[in-house]
């Protein structure tokens, strides 16, 4: 399934926000839940990176040398990991942010989408962009990181002017950029928090 796009790339369909109670998990609100409540608990912004982990490495990697890990896997990542961990939590949780146009972006879509039950109706496809991929080695107890990407067009940024009614919302800020939906989340009863990073 894939996301709204602008332009005249082909879309994909969302799935519609009633899906998230079909998520087979428990419901930790269920005794607070009330007919007029928001359809969703938590609303993120933000950016989805490729995660890309390789584990099982005995030292760092050494300048001109392959190395090879023992370990490997893959998943959504950035503000995905929080999204995932909140719907993991059985929380109903929904996600605006800018997917690649590609096959990471397509991957991290379905996997969140399908696997995670996230609502990703206020999120898109853009066309012509890449998806952020971030490389990570676990060695030592510790990790390294090597991260690409490129900021989505402004008139691509998926952070809607009415966002729908949550419970809480998890703004990605950046400085010196308004998010008019903030006040418009907490004028409708979200408790907000801000994520600089």
């Amino acid at each position: 399934m894939t996301a709204p796009t602008s332009h005249d790339a082909p879309a994909r369909t969302p799935a519609a926000p009633a899906d998230l109670r079909s998520s087979p998990q428990v419901d930790p609100l269920a005794a607070l839940r009330a007919p007029d409540e928001p359809p969703c608990d938590v609303f993120l912004t933000g950016t989805v990176f490729l995660d890309i982990i390789f584990t099982g490495l005995d030292t760092a990697p050494v300048r001109g040398t392959e190395s090879w890990a023992r370990g490997m896997g893959s998943s959504p990542g950035g503000v995905a990991n929080m999204a995932t961990a909140l719907a993991r939590l059985g929380l109903r949780t929904s996600l605006a942010a800018s997917f690649g146009d590609d096959h990471y972006g397509e991957y991290c879509w379905d996997a969140l989408e399908q696997g995670e039950h996230i609502d990703l109706s206020p999120s898109r496809t853009v066309p012509g962009w890449h998806s952020p991929v971030t490389v990570s080695m676990a060695y030592e107890g510790e990790r390294t990181m090597v991260s690409h990407g490129h900021e989505p067009p402004e008139e691509e940024q998926p952070a809607p002017a009415l966002p729908p009614r949550s419970r809480a919302a998890v703004a990605s800020l950046t400085p010196g950029r308004r998010e008019p939906w903030v006040a418009h989340a907490a004028g409708a009863g979200a408790l907000i928090f801000g994520d600089v990073g």
